[in-house]
């Protein structure tokens, strides 16, 4: 009986092998969008809270988001091109809004506090929690690394871009000039 039960299964998962799409271009939920499209899987979950980079007096960059949006699919590499520019010299705290809904927030160490009811939308602070940068939609890279030098004070010279190397995937590289 346990050998029928075993080959049955195995039949099923051979003759019922239905392929899975993803779509970054549609507003299908594929599952997490930064392991699939970014190929960054740790930037979720934060690594950090709001409170703590304010308390630690940390630049963050917070990004609002949904995992069935094309448009949040499409910034996904963006944000792991920033977390992968700036490692650990800045917090980026990338949230679904989907625990933000129907929620007030009032204090300025609460996430939901800066989301504006879109997405996606990406807030730029600075260590003591003013708002340098707020963006809906799609973001220039080097936009946002221009701000984040800026609060750090660092001078910034390099430009990057996002390039596809299959239908899914992209990577941050360095622009030649």
């Amino acid at each position: 009986m346990k050998s029928l039960r075993l080959l049955l299964i195995i039949c099923l998962i051979f003759f019922l092998n239905i392929p899975v799409n993803a779509a970054r271009n549609t507003d299908s939920y594929d599952g997490n969008i930064f392991p699939i499209y970014a190929g960054n899987g740790s930037i979720v979950p934060p690594q950090t809270s709001l409170k703590e980079s304010l308390i630690n007096e940390r630049v963050a960059v917070l990004f609002f988001y949904l995992d069935d949006n094309a448009p949040s699919k499409a910034l996904a590499p963006i944000i792991s091109g920033i977390d992968l520019i700036w490692k650990n010299n800045i917090d980026i705290i990338a949230l679904t809004t989907d625990e933000l809904q129907d929620k007030i927030f009032n204090k300025k160490n609460e996430e939901g506090y800066y989301w504006n009811g879109l997405i996606p939308q990406t807030v730029i602070l600075d260590g003591t929690g003013e708002i340098k940068y707020d963006k809906n939609g799609l973001i220039d890279i080097d936009e946002v690394n221009k701000v984040i030098s800026g609060i750090k004070g660092i001078d910034y010279q390099n430009t990057f871009s996002v390039e596809s190397f299959n239908e899914y995937n992209s990577t941050i590289s360095k622009t030649n000039d």
